[in-house]
């Protein structure tokens, strides 16, 4: 069973002075503001590629965490994931260059060693840091409460 999600992107004259906006298929997001200052001065209320990316990656890390979680038969109270992605100039472009993850649970009967180990699984496993393997250096701090 594959899943397809599709988002549409509008962008409007030069790039150091037009203005965009993304959107989601579905309408959970729509018409999402963007524009080059918000991408690498102050967001100002407008969102970046990178920014969606830290999301879409820190929604799919808290998913495969509590997947990895099930399969140990420990329920997590609570999980909650901050992801930072770094958007830098290298050579003659910019690229994203990291992404830093810090996790933070409440599993009752879990060491902070178990939780660590779950979230370095969960980290190599989800399919956003699979897609960026190779390209992308991901870091993930696991902190349990």
């Amino acid at each position: 069973m594959a899943a397809k999600r599709t988002a549409h992107a509008v962008w409007e004259n030069d790039l150091l002075h037009g203005h965009g906006s993304v959107g989601g298929q579905t309408g959970a997001f729509r018409d999402l503001a963007t524009s080059w200052s918000a991408r690498t001065e102050a967001p100002a209320g407008k969102t970046s590629p990178e920014e969606l990316l830290a999301a879409a990656h820190a929604s799919c890390l808290s998913m495969a965490l509590s997947a990895t979680l099930g399969r140990m038969q420990k329920v997590p109270e609570r999980l909650s994931v901050d992801a930072t992605a770094t958007f830098d100039k290298v050579g003659d472009g910019f690229k994203v260059t990291t992404m830093e993850l810090v996790v933070r649970g409440k599993v009752p009967g879990l060491t902070a060693a178990e939780f660590a180990s779950a979230v370095n699984q969960a980290a190599n496993g989800c399919p956003i840091s699979g897609a960026l393997k190779g390209n992308v250096t991901v870091t993930a701090t696991a902190q349990l409460e």
